[in-house]
């Protein structure tokens, strides 16, 4: 037993360590958005003319905090993330400067954030708000909240994203990618990494689920 609570106090304590080593700027970056609303026609496509998806494997960007979308963007562009939606895109985000990211993540920001609904079952949802808001001690799964915040708006100054309304098949392909090593772009990708290690397709599918839902009153 007592070796157990050992390999978890390790685990916790390696997630802190990672955590604690990016670097969190004093000032953040804005851009602006009446500028980015003209930078966006290719991304209307599959995001939506304002950030909206209308497909549940690709994620909404309305409302999502700038710094995170110029990171993601920034990863794209250096071909430190790929996908297969994405790709058709990529030679555009080439062309683009860093303030011309920065000004689409700010138009991007500036649209109405998304409300889901989540599926009436209850207990999934159960289980997707008790590992969301608390996590799982035995189990060594930190709680959603530490990073993405209560009501799901994630944190605007450390660029962690906002998983409110997000889109529910995004969120389970996110954190299966995360979970089996796939998605490795960024420093915060090996805090998702460690994070996302022991949940299983349940867990990730009643996160998915309760994240949809979630909102910020």
């Amino acid at each position: 037993m007592f070796k157990t609570y050992l390999i978890i106090a390790l685990s916790f304590i390696s997630f802190v360590v990672v955590a604690s080593e990016i670097e969190i700027p004093h000032l953040l970056q804005r851009g602006n958005a009446e500028a980015g609303a003209d930078l966006v026609a290719t991304c209307a496509a599959c995001h939506g003319a304002a950030g909206q998806s209308i497909n549940s494997d690709w994620p909404n960007l309305a409302g999502q905090n700038q710094r995170y979308l110029v990171d993601q963007l920034k990863y794209y562009q250096q071909s430190q993330r790929e996908s297969p939606l994405m790709g058709a895109v990529i030679p555009y985000l080439k062309t683009l400067s860093d303030k011309q990211l920065l000004d689409i993540a700010a138009f991007y920001n500036s649209q109405p954030l998304i409300i889901g609904r989540a599926k009436n079952n209850q207990e999934l949802l159960a289980l997707g708000e008790s590992l969301y808001r608390a996590g799982d001690l035995k189990r060594g799964i930190p709680a959603c909240t530490a990073c993405h915040s209560v009501n799901g708006a994630g944190n605007d100054q450390a660029g962690f994203p906002g998983v409110a309304g997000q889109q529910r098949n995004y969120l389970i392909t996110t954190l299966k990618e995360y979970r089996d090593l796939q998605r490795d772009a960024g420093d915060y990708a090996l805090v998702m990494q460690a994070v996302s290690q022991n949940l299983k397709d349940k867990d990730i599918e009643a996160l998915a689920n309760y994240m949809h839902g979630v909102y910020q009153q």
